[in-house]
């Protein structure tokens, strides 16, 4: 029994070509398009916490620029 396959020019087949096995090339696209996208959102969200927000409480306000301002 011969394993291999020839095409047309007398040229082995690769088996590990993923133009070849079409289960195979699904399954490559679909695992590389859900990295990705599992990448891209991690990185959103490690960004978003890097750029997180801290508090501002400890600001001193000058009073003439307080809602209810009072003057010298």
């Amino acid at each position: 029994m011969n394993m291999h396959n020839y095409n047309d020019e007398n040229q082995l087949d690769n088996p590990a070509d993923i133009e070849l096995n079409k289960p195979s090339k699904s399954r490559f696209l679909f695992l590389l398009f859900f990295f990705g996208i599992f990448i891209f959102a991690w990185s959103g969200c490690y960004n978003l916490y890097e750029h997180s927000y801290t508090s501002n409480k400890d600001v001193e306000v000058p009073d003439n620029t307080k809602y209810n301002p009072t003057y010298k």
